[in-house]
């Protein structure tokens, strides 16, 4: 009896165990993404540099720019001019600082629209994020600064009124650099947040991509309702420029591309190479900002 009644409690626990492991797991986040055309790379440049920056920007690739306001963006008292530069291949969300910028802002790399910025905070926290600045209303919305594992900040973004943009062309694709002792639980929370997916995983990219020709190194892709993003995992030995371009632009032809870049005072910082299906070059604009510019390679 004593044996039967030790074997039926076992039983019994296990039983109970099955539910409890099956519900352990966090219910599902909710979907706060819009659109990748309301996403954008945040670019700070001297104000002197405003004019010259969207000038080459837009002659490279096309597009046009909102008007220019002079406004408060932080949650304390500071002056920047501000505009989008919407393109077929991606936006910019372009500030001249006029006065010194507050910590920790021009440290995001990318603004994200959202549809609710207090569900969107909070499913962020959920899914691993600190929050750097809470949230704050802005001349149009409100907006909030996250960081995720291995030091990525962002801005979150909810707009008053709802707006209406035209799909891009090409979608554009964040560059994120990362180590590998925090890619793992990087991947995992940003694929939770943004409900997004892995669309690959390369534990032997060509080096050529982050400036080591005779190395490898690991890629993952990620795709969501934000739009893409490639995750460079790297011991952080990197040759200047690689880190600081913070957004992957695809055109059609990257030639044709790039003379315009040229005949608008863009300089290439990497010359054209081809990797990954794909002819690519890295320049730097009037002002400073570094980007990366690609076409599929025939």
């Amino acid at each position: 009896m004593r044996i039967r009644s030790y074997a039926a409690a076992l039983l019994m626990g296990a039983c109970l165990a099955l539910p409890l492991a099956a519900h352990a797991a966090a219910p599902a986040s909710p979907a706060i993404a819009v659109a990748p055309q309301y996403d954008t790379t945040h670019v700070y440049v001297a104000v002197e540099d405003v004019d010259k920056f969207v000038a080459s920007f837009l002659a490279t690739f096309g597009g046009q720019s909102t008007k220019q306001v002079v406004a408060t963006v932080t949650p304390t008292p500071s002056s920047t001019t501000s505009q989008l530069l919407q393109t077929p291949v991606g936006t910019v969300s372009l500030f001249g600082f006029k006065t010194p910028v507050p910590y920790p802002f021009g440290a995001e790399r990318t603004g994200y629209l959202v549809t609710d910025m207090d569900v969107a905070t909070k499913a962020a926290v959920a899914a691993g994020a600190d929050v750097l600045v809470e949230p704050f209303p802005d001349p149009i919305g409100r907006d909030t600064v996250i960081q995720w594992p291995g030091g990525v900040n962002m801005q979150l973004y909810w707009h008053t009124t709802t707006p209406n943009y035209t799909a891009f062309e090409t979608v554009p694709e964040n560059r994120v650099y990362v180590s590998a002792h925090k890619v793992k639980e990087f991947v995992k929370d940003w694929v939770a947040f943004s409900h997004g997916k892995v669309v690959s995983d390369d534990a032997k990219a060509p080096g050529v991509e982050i400036g080591h020709p005779n190395d490898t190194y690991r890629r993952v892709r990620i795709e969501s309702a934000f739009g893409k993003m490639t995750v460079l995992v790297t011991d952080g030995h990197l040759p200047w420029p690689y880190g600081r371009e913070m957004t992957g632009y695809e055109v059609k032809n990257l030639d044709e591309t790039l003379a315009k870049a040229k005949a608008a005072g863009v300089t290439v910082v990497v010359e054209p190479y081809t990797a990954d299906h794909r002819k690519a070059v890295v320049v730097q604009f009037p002002g400073g900002y570094i980007a990366e510019i690609h076409s599929t390679a025939s």
